[in-house]
């Protein structure tokens, strides 16, 4: 089976992670985004779990940000705005998790 993957100049980023991941697992590209693939469809994933996964957020600061958010009492906070609020991760992050997490649920 051959497989092709399109990407914008806006994908590079994530290009140069695979790249990385699969220089430092010493496998092939391709297999470090086929095993990617098959642990993100095993299961739904919540925001904090795509944002650790892909490097963007520690687990310290998604323990903190979750603690925030138990917290407020009065009106809830989603975890994007308290992640944005802490600076612990950027608007454009924040965004790609998004994308990846609602493709996932289609």
């Amino acid at each position: 089976m051959q497989l092709s993957i399109y990407y914008t100049k806006d994908d590079e980023w994530l290009i140069e992670k695979v790249e990385a991941e699969a220089k430092t697992q010493r496998k092939s590209k391709t297999a470090v985004i086929l095993s990617i693939l098959e642990k993100h469809f095993q299961k739904e994933k919540r925001l904090g779990e795509i944002l650790g996964d892909i490097g963007f957020l520690s687990d310290e600061e998604l323990t903190k940000a979750l603690d925030i958010q138990k917290k407020k009492e009065k009106k809830r906070k989603l975890l994007g705005e308290i992640l944005l609020d802490e600076g612990f991760i950027e608007e454009k992050e924040l965004r790609k998790s998004l994308s990846i997490q609602k493709n996932k649920k289609h």
